[in-house]
């Protein structure tokens, strides 16, 4: 029994643990969202006093809080920050200096003026040009907070700390020699997230009124006298209905963990939204002043290459609404069967031209008998055509170098189709999340047409993939066979 009940107990802790390992990861990722649209609102206005930032800051506070403080404090020394309350000075010397320092990571420092607190630092604009430091002040116990009733039993041990091991949160003795104790069950771990990696560590400490409870003991022992097996038997359904019931309580948090993800999702999605629309929006502005000017001088020469500038940036911000509108909601379409080498073919059509200008030889080995799949052809046109247009991207500074190879092969009951070029391929930092939506690598890119493209291709019933350890880049895609093998 003793065995057993220690078994039971440390597999309970490393439960709890990971459940709450996962909340307060979650919790973290969203710090890197307000961080991200703070920043956008801070850079496009142009009002010294901030106020648009200190309503967004005072409204996170409000939802958020854990968040206890949000400034921005200019870096060159003098400037007047912009915050809710006033700020210490030696807090407002570290945030300049922590951003100055800034290579483009969030700093994390302690909060010398709130005890428990940690502070992330990041340089606004996130470029040599940075003219702020943009702070966010987090409660750690409040980072920790609804995670059950479990934390509070006597006996179980949570620690949070920063990576330079400043201690921000303790409850208990984590090292697990409380008198008394027989053994201790510690768990440590950084969080999830990659700019706050903060280390949690729990542990349990187990003493004998643990492992032999002084009724539960009485109660087998007779029994165990009395009645053998029969007694086993309601110790093991009694311990069965105690399962069923954590394990409801966990899927209930765990629902709500899944909740929150999607909101975080959310908030990366209107950051990574507000990022691509401030340039063409403020390019706008930029052109319309100037041709406020140029009117006012009657040079309507020079007005006409403003406006046209104007229509070129507005189109530029249209576009990215659409291809968010289309990733967001793509619409749906009429589902048939048809000969995928014909989309390929169209498709090749389209690029010819460009791979052409460019010099890149872009080749298609399709098999010579039909390959029938069931979708909507305009949709599986489009994903091909992001997947090429991007390969031939990749090449553009390879002229004359550049290789496109298009294959298309029927395989255990699948239509496998692999796009591969020689380009500069992915970076390794960048392939988990290559269809995250807003994640791109080209200046001009918007980041939706591979996650677009994921989603049509599991909307066909595929899978889409990036093959590893291939010279440049290698698309996989893989489109179950329609199984009547006839047309519409």
């Amino acid at each position: 029994m003793g065995i057993a009940q220690h078994r039971a107990l440390s597999a309970e802790l490393a439960q709890e643990t990971a459940v709450l390992h996962r909340l307060a990861s979650q919790r973290a990722d969203q710090h890197d969202a307000h961080l991200t649209a703070l920043s956008a609102i801070a850079v496009a206005s142009d009002d010294p006093a901030q106020r648009l930032f200190l309503e967004v800051a005072t409204t996170i506070t409000r939802f958020y809080p854990r968040i206890s403080a949000i400034a921005l404090v200019p870096l060159q020394p003098g400037g007047v920050a912009a915050a809710g309350t006033a700020l210490d000075p030696q807090l407002t010397a570290r945030i300049r200096a922590a951003a100055i320092a800034s290579g483009g990571e969030i700093a994390l420092l302690p909060d010398p003026g709130r005890a428990g607190h940690y502070v992330m630092v990041k340089r606004s604009p996130n470029s040599d040009a940075a003219r702020h430091g943009l702070m966010l002040s987090i409660d750690a116990a409040r980072l920790l907070d609804e995670a059950g009733t479990f934390w509070d039993r006597p006996g179980i041990n949570l620690a949070l700390s920063l990576p330079d091991g400043t201690v921000l949160f303790q409850r208990g003795a984590i090292d697990g020699t409380v008198d008394g104790a027989v053994d201790g069950t510690g768990q440590a771990k950084a969080l999830g997230s990659a700019s706050q990696p903060l280390r949690l560590e729990t542990d349990r400490s187990i003493t004998p009124g643990d492992l032999f409870p002084p009724l539960r003991s009485a109660l087998i022992l007779m029994a165990a006298a009395a009645a053998g097996f029969g007694a086993l038997a309601f110790l093991r359904q009694r311990r069965r209905a105690g399962q069923a019931l954590e394990q409801a309580r966990l899927s209930a948090l765990d629902s709500r963990l899944a909740h929150a993800a999607r909101v975080n999702a959310l908030g990366e999605l209107a950051s990574g939204l507000t990022h691509e629309l401030t340039q063409p929006l403020t390019a706008i502005l930029a052109q319309a002043q100037a041709g406020r000017r140029l009117l006012a001088r009657d040079d309507r020469d020079g007005l006409a290459p403003v406006l046209d500038d104007t229509v070129t940036q507005a189109r530029r911000a249209s576009a990215i609404l659409q291809r968010f509108r289309s990733w967001s909601r793509p619409q749906a379409a009429p589902v048939r069967a048809f000969d995928l080498r014909d989309a390929l073919r169209n498709v090749a059509a389209l690029l010819a031209a460009q791979a052409q200008a460019q010099r890149v030889a872009l080749s298609f080995d399709l098999p010579a008998d039909a390959v029938m799949i069931r979708a909507d052809p305009v949709e599986m046109e489009q994903v091909a055509f992001n997947l090429l247009r991007n390969a031939l991207e990749a090449l553009r500074d390879r002229a004359g170098d550049g290789q496109i190879r298009v294959t298309l092969c029927p395989e255990a009951g699948n239509a496998v189709l692999e796009i591969r070029d020689n380009g500069p391929g992915i970076p390794p930092e960048l392939r988990a999340r290559l269809f995250t939506p807003f994640m791109t690598t080209r200046p001009d890119g918007t980041g939706l047409g591979l996650t677009l493209s994921q989603r049509l291709v599991e909307r066909a019933g595929g899978e889409i993939a990036l093959e590893h350890g291939t010279e440049g880049a290698s698309f996989r895609i893989t489109l179950p066979l329609d199984p009547t093998g006839e047309g519409p």
